[in-house]
């Protein structure tokens, strides 16, 4: 078990606000591979006293402690330093996704230097400082500053740890706030390993805690009048339960949910191009997702070409052990989740649509929560599989009869979170994009960028990570009216 955990030093405890505790709740919280469905750890479950305890912890570091009161520049030496810490814990990230999730250790390695990056990133933002000197119409001086909206609750999901956390982290931290992790219990090491690295970074007492638990604690935590923002990466009903509880106290919320995302092929688009575009964007991470392109729409013309292309594209993606080099997709991450994703096949084979590739579990692989890449075509919008967020690898070919059909059937959604548009043309492909009601959108696949602004329209969320957008996300903006400026304000 230490191997498997990872090199952490206190697995089973609770990181609250730079101290190891016990936690009230002696159960714990197990750990168990996808690939094995065999327990490989266990670490700390925290109860509601415990929720308690570290919110106000939070709230006392936020309220009384230096790190709010921070410059800029001197909260930027602090996140360079935890950006330090984990390139030394660079292979442990990297294990605990393909561990956890079964994410390919071939990809899984990439992720925490991509994300220590993003710290420097916000590091070199907050340098920039939070003040502004405007002049107001009726005279004098406005000094527009961004403030930290105090104690936040970054609560994230599975199939994804670190990067949704550090999406949160980052700039909460940048920003002069109080931060408490909740990791989702399936997945609770990368949080760990980060309060290691925060720890080891010298972050002041109470600005930064980790709390593993389980979903019912954590509504607990959202309810807590102590919390002053709640941002939440994960499904669309979640979502709205977070959005409600928040709206009834008036709390800040920044929500990145679900999507149904649409790849959308013009008659111009070369097939080498459309499928190397949307494999990675739909069996990536097991098609587990929220931006994945799992509707692809083609022009009726060419629906057998590119069926047959993307048909030939899954079948040749090796599924297997995250740990082997080899693999290019991994398992679904829990039990309950490869139940959800056949029954989305069942489905879709009720529906009409017909099965083109996969739709059942690799014969090679009769242990682990595997399933393999599957396609469906002849499918219409309103089928289940082309509504419903699946989260799996998974995806549905439309056909459309013109341009105008195709942006009509792409903003058939409930959700907006991501799409693309694949032509030889960026005058097609621009004009494509302005008329999709999505937050993100490519030209020939998808840019994964947290230095942008990341987020959905509709139901897909509300509120942008990453970017100066996501820095501003945990801030207050206070407009201040001087007839003269500060010192420290004249040029």
């Amino acid at each position: 078990m230490t191997d498997t955990l990872l090199n952490l030093s206190n697995p089973e405890k609770l990181f609250i606000g730079g101290d190891w505790a016990a936690s009230s709740d002696a159960d714990g919280i197990e750990i168990v591979s996808p690939s094995t469905e065999e327990v490989v750890g266990r670490v700390g479950k925290a109860g509601r006293a415990d929720m308690d305890r570290v919110v106000a912890v939070a709230r006392h570091a936020f309220d009384h402690g230096p790190w709010p009161r921070m410059t800029g520049a001197e909260r930027a030496a602090v996140l360079r330093r935890i950006a330090g810490e984990m390139g030394k814990r660079a292979d442990d990230f990297a294990r605990a996704w393909s561990l956890q999730v079964g994410m390919p250790y071939a990809q899984s390695s990439m992720t925490a230097p991509y994300m220590a990056a993003y710290l420097t990133y916000f590091a070199d933002l907050a340098e920039k400082g939070f003040e502004e000197v405007r002049q107001p119409m009726m005279g004098g001086h406005c000094i527009v500053v961004h403030e930290p909206v105090g104690v936040v609750a970054a609560v994230v999901p599975w199939n994804a740890p670190l990067a949704t956390l550090l999406l949160k982290v980052a700039p909460a931290l940048a920003a002069g706030c109080a931060v408490i992790a909740k990791p989702s219990p399936e997945t609770p090491l990368e949080a760990l390993i980060l309060a290691e690295c925060i720890a080891a970074a010298g972050v002041p007492e109470g600005v930064f805690s980790v709390l593993t638990a389980d979903r019912e604690v954590s509504d607990h935590l959202i309810r807590n009048p102590g919390v002053d923002k709640v941002s939440f990466t994960g499904s669309t009903a979640a979502g709205l339960h977070i959005a409600s509880v928040c709206g009834g106290r008036m709390a800040r919320i920044t929500t990145e949910l679900g999507g149904k995302s649409a790849a959308i092929v013009l008659d111009d688009a070369t097939i080498e191009t459309v499928v190397a575009g949307i494999m990675p964007n739909l069996v990536g991470l097991c098609g587990q997702q929220c931006a994945a392109f799992s509707r692809i729409l083609v022009p009726a013309a060419r629906k057998a070409e590119v069926t047959e292309a993307m048909a030939a594209a899954m079948q040749a993606v090796t599924v297997g052990d995250p740990f082997d080099q080899a693999t290019q997709m991994g398992p679904l991450v829990t039990r309950n989740q490869h139940g959800r994703v056949f029954g989305y096949i069942e489905k879709g084979k009720a529906e009409g649509a017909r099965l083109v590739t996969g739709g059942g579990r690799p014969a090679h692989l009769p242990k682990g929560w595997f399933v393999e890449p599957t396609l469906f075509a002849d499918a219409s919008n309103d089928m289940a599989i082309a509504r419903e967020e699946i989260f799996g690898p998974v995806g549905t070919i439309i056909a459309y009869d013109d341009e105008e059909q195709a942006i009509a059937i792409a903003n058939d959604s409930n959700y907006g979170l991501s799409g693309g548009v694949f032509t030889e043309s960026p005058d097609r492909a621009y004009a494509v994009a302005r008329r999709i009601r999505t937050g993100n959108f490519g030209h020939n696949g998808r840019v994964i960028d947290f230095t942008m602004p990341y987020g959905g329209f509709k139901q897909s969320g509300i509120g942008r990570e990453g970017g100066i957008e996501g820095l501003y996300a945990f801030t207050e903006t206070k407009a201040v009216f001087m007839p003269k400026l500060p010192t420290h304000l004249r040029s």
